[in-house]
């Protein structure tokens, strides 16, 4: 493994993945809590503002349109930045257009116009995925994980926490605008980010280049054990995590402000530590090691709620638990994320981390009413151990997988 220096943490294709990360992370909270708040006091019912869930959709499907991101490209610098900041483009377009108008009198126009923005983001993380996915050195993909995760987060606090203190002084619209004006700043970096090397379809139409993306990978060595490994890897921790806000106010008794200050503050310190230490990690253990004693930590965090539902309501002890728990889940996601990007043939990368992608997120939709029915059932101590239990079946797979997961680690497909 090589050692850590300052090549490996930084360099021009690590500080690209950075700025990636912020275009990636910057629509999200846009057609999320910023456009409810904005929504809100614009006194739109409370029907309509519920609809607004609905606008997360093109994130779960994004898998559908990502062939057409490997088949087709533009322009001389290549199908994946050229996908990029065309979305980039988009979506500094559709922000403007939102900005001009008001949600008072114009609801439907606007839900539609952030359902363009959610499919366009959703189209952005696609390109950005795949181009990271193919810029980086095999050594390099836990940091650029990290670094990614990391770059990510703060796009979450600008566009969602300092947006609202913005919107508070000149208005949503001016906010929007300024929102706009970020992304199409990062269209420059994007533009000078260095170029990926591609391979040329040799495919006939997007049907067959679809299919052959497929086929390449589906037709792995222990396929189905290695899609199984990556829906449960995270199981237990979406779990634990699904009912988490419910548990810290109204299991425990803890106050809007303490739990805003452990998630908003805490978490956010606690993922991109984990994250960064992981990635340098990653640099000198293999991709197996991490996964393995990454998960285990992971496991054993969630017990660190299972104490505080039997102690019961103690400050100090919830932002420990909150802190470790993000910590371990940083650490786990590098591990997990550098995996799903060994897998990938450069040829077909869209499609297949999509897909990937999506298998992973499964558990995280899915858990909320399962989460729910076993509190009621088992109480919130139970479910905090169950949580801890159900870490381990991904745990099992990945010993099975041992010897593929070395494979893939180092490998250059395409």
């Amino acid at each position: 493994m090589p050692a850590i220096t300052g090549k490996i943490l930084i360099n021009h294709r690590l500080l690209a993945i950075l700025v990636l990360g912020f275009a990636s992370g910057l629509p999200l909270a846009l057609t999320g809590a910023t456009l409810q708040a904005w929504f809100t006091e614009a006194h739109v019912s409370l029907k309509a503002i519920g609809v607004l869930s609905l606008l997360g959709i093109p994130y779960t499907l994004k898998f559908l349109w990502a062939p057409i991101m490997d088949y087709y490209g533009f322009s001389s610098l290549g199908k994946r930045k050229s996908w990029i900041l065309l979305t980039q483009l988009a979506l500094v377009m559709t922000l403007l257009i939102l900005s001009q108008m008001n949600p008072a009198y114009q609801t439907a126009q606007i839900g539609f116009i952030a359902l363009l923005i959610a499919f366009f983001s959703a189209s952005q993380d696609i390109s950005i995925n795949a181009y990271t996915t193919d810029v980086l050195h095999p050594e390099e993909r836990g940091l650029g994980a990290a670094y990614s995760v990391f770059a990510y987060r703060v796009a979450l606090l600008v566009s969602g926490g300092l947006a609202l203190i913005a919107a508070d002084y000149m208005g949503f619209a001016a906010t929007y605008q300024c929102m706009a004006l970020l992304m199409l700043l990062t269209m420059i970096p994007t533009y000078f980010a260095p170029r990926v090397v591609e391979t040329v379809s040799s495919s006939h139409s997007l049907y067959q280049n679809t299919l052959k993306s497929l086929m390449d990978l589906l037709q792995r060595d222990k396929i189905i054990l290695i899609l199984l490994f990556i829906l449960f890897y995270k199981f237990g921790d979406a779990l634990a995590l699904s009912l988490i806000t419910n548990f810290l106010l109204h299991g425990l008794g803890f106050t809007l402000t303490e739990v805003g200050l452990a998630y908003k503050i805490v978490s956010f310190i606690a993922m991109i530590l984990g994250g960064f230490i992981g990635g340098i990690i990653l640099t000198r253990w293999n991709i197996y090691r991490a996964l393995i004693i990454f998960g285990i930590a992971q496991a054993f965090s969630n017990l660190t709620f299972a104490l505080l539902a039997y102690t019961g309501k103690d400050f100090l002890l919830m932002t420990s638990a909150v802190f470790i728990e993000n910590f371990c889940s940083g650490l786990s996601t590098a591990a997990l994320l550098a995996f799903m990007m060994s897998l990938c043939n450069h040829r077909f990368t869209a499609t297949q981390f999509a897909l990937l992608s999506a298998v992973s997120s499964l558990a995280r939709v899915f858990l909320g009413p399962v989460a729910a029915f076993m509190v009621e059932n088992v109480g919130w101590i139970s479910f905090f151990i169950w949580s801890f239990v159900l870490c381990f079946p991904g745990i099992i797979l990945l010993t099975l997988l041992k010897q593929e997961v070395l494979c893939h680690e180092h490998a250059t497909t395409g």
